[in-house]
Order: structure tokens, then C-alpha cells, then sequence
């Protein structure tokens, strides 16, 4: 499985971002996708999951403003970040979860550079 992360950028706090991440490949051991950032200086940290069926898990810093979601038919899972504060500058991830929740992602993207500016 290959995990394609895009739509990062440079955005003033207060504004939105929506990151896309596409899936090539197959692994039917995969429960779940998500989103993790890891910030300079910082361990990587989880910031949403979503489940194959639908379920979703946000990080407290992030709940409220951030949405994950999911379209199948693209095999394509985003992040719509509204309000983003300064503080939400990172490197975000993409990663695919097999077996069960709460494991590390078995694949990682590339990860894509989101940076808020005050």
C-alpha cells in the first residue's frame, strides 16, 4: 500500500486547509486511516482516525475544527482544517492502521508542510 499525502501549504490563523491523502494498493488487515503531525521539536502526535466503517477519533487540540472523512471511491481520505492556529504548523502524516485501533499506522505518506501564521 502507498499512501500519497497532499494540500499542505501556507495559510494566516483563522483560515482553512483540506488535506487529501490517496491509497494505491490493498491490504484487507487495514481497519483504519488517519491523520498524525509531528511539529519541529516535537514527537508525532495523533490528530484524527477514521474507521472502514466511518468512525471517527479527533485529538482534543483539534476537535471542533477538524474534520476527517473518507471517499472510497477514490480510495482517498482528507483533512478539512478550519481555524487553524499556529500552533497546528507541522509536518502532517497520513498513515494506514491495520488489525486494530490504536496501533501505529503500518504506512506512512510522505507527509505535507501546513504552516499558520499569526
Amino acid at each position: 500500500v502507498q499512501l500519497q499525502a497532499s494540500g499542505g501549504g501556507l495559510v494566516q490563523a483563522g483560515g482553512s486547509l483540506r488535506l487529501s491523502c490517496a491509497a494505491s494498493g490493498s491490504d484487507v488487515r487495514i481497519v483504519a486511516m488517519g491523520w498524525y503531525r509531528q511539529a519541529p521539536g516535537k514527537q508525532r502526535e495523533l490528530v484524527a482516525t477514521i474507521t472502514n466503517t466511518g468512525s471517527t477519533n479527533y485529538a482534543d487540540s483539534v476537535k471542533a475544527r477538524f474534520t476527517i472523512s473518507r471517499e472510497n471511491a477514490k480510495n482517498t481520505v482528507y483533512l478539512q482544517m478550519n481555524s487553524l492556529k499556529p500552533e497546528d504548523t507541522a509536518v502532517y502524516y497520513c498513515g494506514a492502521v491495520r488489525y486494530r485501533l490504536g496501533r501505529l499506522p503500518d504506512y506512512w505518506g510522505q507527509g505535507t508542510q501546513v504552516t499558520v501564521s499569526s
